[in-house]
Formats: structure tokens, sequence, C-alpha cells
């Protein structure tokens, strides 16, 4: 499937049935809810964003919806296309442990080095927080110890548990074993369980 409109071939169908865990009719329905929302046969960043933020009206969504298109986009060219779009889909809706572990990792690795540095960690979760906006605030309130739950304090604590060498990066298997001893990272992982 190239970046044009094009119908949804049997090939198509049987090739994205076997990468996804969606079925052929529920394939069939994405696409037809995709064509008539992008009639060109693709998201740009800006689009993506655009319907991103509708679903977190509270805060600010555009930083964390980029860092999620870039996950999306798979081939690097700014575009997410269908294919691209039900694969990402269904891995963050359906998709096991390793998978969810795996697509969060490449969000996280915004140089695309196949490592995530503290930076990069910092700026994801701190996009996260602008994405919730004033519902942080609440929780802060309720913690009643604001510096407890800062992006920074967050991110420090996160990091130093997954990079225990202190070579200031961690690479994908420090990332996923971590992540699989955090049952608040696990149950993160599949908060869009059950949704599609």
């Amino acid at each position: 499937m190239g970046k044009a409109v094009s119908t949804l071939t049997n090939d198509d169908l049987s090739h994205l049935k076997q990468k996804t865990y969606f079925d052929k009719r529920e394939i069939k329905q994405w696409y037809k809810g995709f064509v008539r929302d992008c009639p060109q046969g693709y998201l740009t960043k800006e689009e993506f964003i655009k319907i991103y933020s509708q679903f977190f009206p509270f805060g600010d969504s555009t930083e964390f919806a980029s860092y999620i298109f870039k996950s999306f986009d798979q081939n690097n060219d700014d575009l997410v296309d269908f294919s691209e779009f039900i694969l990402g889909l269904s891995i963050t809706s359906r998709g096991t442990i390793e998978e969810k572990l795996d697509w969060s990792f490449r969000m996280y690795d915004i140089r695309n080095e196949n490592e995530i540095s503290f930076d990069d960690m910092l700026l994801v979760v701190t996009s996260i927080y602008k994405m919730f906006g004033s519902m942080f605030n609440d929780f802060d309130e309720q913690a009643n110890d604001a510096e407890n739950v800062s992006p920074e304090s967050r991110v420090t604590e996160i990091f130093s548990k997954l990079d225990k060498t202190g070579k200031g990066f961690i690479n994908k298997q420090e990332f996923q074993n971590a992540c699989k001893l955090d049952s608040q990272i696990l149950s993160a992982l599949n908060i869009y369980d059950g949704l599609i």
C-alpha cells in the first residue's frame, strides 16, 4: 500500500491480518474510516496532532502526539499511511507486553540511536505532563508534594532504576527488563487494552 489512496486489496488484507491483532472485518472498518478522514491516503504530523489533541482537551498534547507519530511512522517519511497506522494501533491496543515495550522504546528513542538518554526521557515525560494539563495539578494537590510528581523528579527516579551502571543512557534490553519488573509501567502499557 503506497501513499496514494487505493483500494484495500485481498493481499493487503491478508498481510495486515497476519501482522496485526485485527481480523479482516475490523481492518476493513478501520480502512473505511481512515480513507474518509484521510482522503489523500496518509496522515501528516500536523493532522495526527490535531486528531490526538481532541482526546486531551485540558492540556497541550502537541509534543507527546509528535512522539507517538514518530513511533507510528516506521519508514521515517513524515507520513503515516494506513498500514503504519493499523500496525501501531494494533500494538498499542492489543499487543503483547514485549511489543508494547519495543514500541515504547522507539517512542523514547528520540534521536534514533537505539538508546535512551536522561534528556530523551525527560522530553517525553514532560510532554505527558503538558498533555494532561490541569489533571496533574489536581494530583499534585492531593499528593501535597509537587516535587515528587514533577517531570524532573519522576525521570530522575525512573532513570536511576534503569541506568544501574550510571553510563547516562539505557539500551533496549535494559529498558525492557526494568519495565517488566515495574507494576506501574506494566499497567500503563495496558491502558488501551480492550478499548478497540
